[in-house]
């Protein structure tokens, strides 16, 4: 007997279409599929959930020194003449950033391997490319999703059983982080 369901598809479509479903519940918080999905997509979901959980806090904060271009009023890059060239005046700014630690940036590309990248469009710019944005999901799950099941030793996912579907009355579920 297999250890996991075929869905009726090839290897390389169920891989794909399970990432697609553990993506879009992750983005979303819910997805509505059927039931054998649902149960294939719960195991990937709560795998990298986990991982999120166990590695969550294990980072440094440093404070750097960066170099960032000064700007004028109309937000272009201030320059001047140096030797007869025309250079980028910088400014020096401390900033704190996450430097990760081994364990955690193995998490983050093993989580990387089955997330898709998720491009974020505003509903007024529909359609086009202007004011568009990538989610960082990875990010999402350390920051917001992770937090949320720090004392919880899984259980991260809930099946409701919402009926038949009309087209071939398969099992029609809707999975959700609890």
């Amino acid at each position: 007997m297999a250890g996991y369901r075929k869905l009726g598809r090839t290897a390389s479509q169920r891989k794909a279409l399970i990432r697609n479903q553990v993506t879009n519940l992750l983005y979303n918080g819910k997805i509505v599929t059927t039931e054998a999905k649902a149960k294939e997509i719960r195991k990937v979901a709560e795998g990298l959930i986990a991982m999120a959980v166990k590695e969550k806090d294990n980072f440094d904060t440093v404070t750097v020194i960066a170099k960032v271009p000064k700007k004028d009023a109309n937000g272009k890059r201030v320059k001047e003449v140096v030797d007869g060239k025309r250079v980028t005046v910088y400014d020096e700014v401390e900033k704190e950033i996450k430097k990760d630690h081994p364990s955690r940036i193995h998490a983050r590309r093993q989580m990387l391997k089955v997330l898709y990248p998720v491009t974020e469009v505003p509903k007024e710019a529909a359609g086009k490319k202007k004011n568009t944005k990538k989610v960082d999901l990875v990010d999402k799950l350390f920051t917001e999703i992770a937090p949320k099941y720090e004392g919880r030793n899984g259980g991260y996912t809930r099946i409701v059983k919402i009926g038949l579907r009309k087209g071939d009355a398969a099992m029609e579920v809707l999975l959700e982080l609890i």
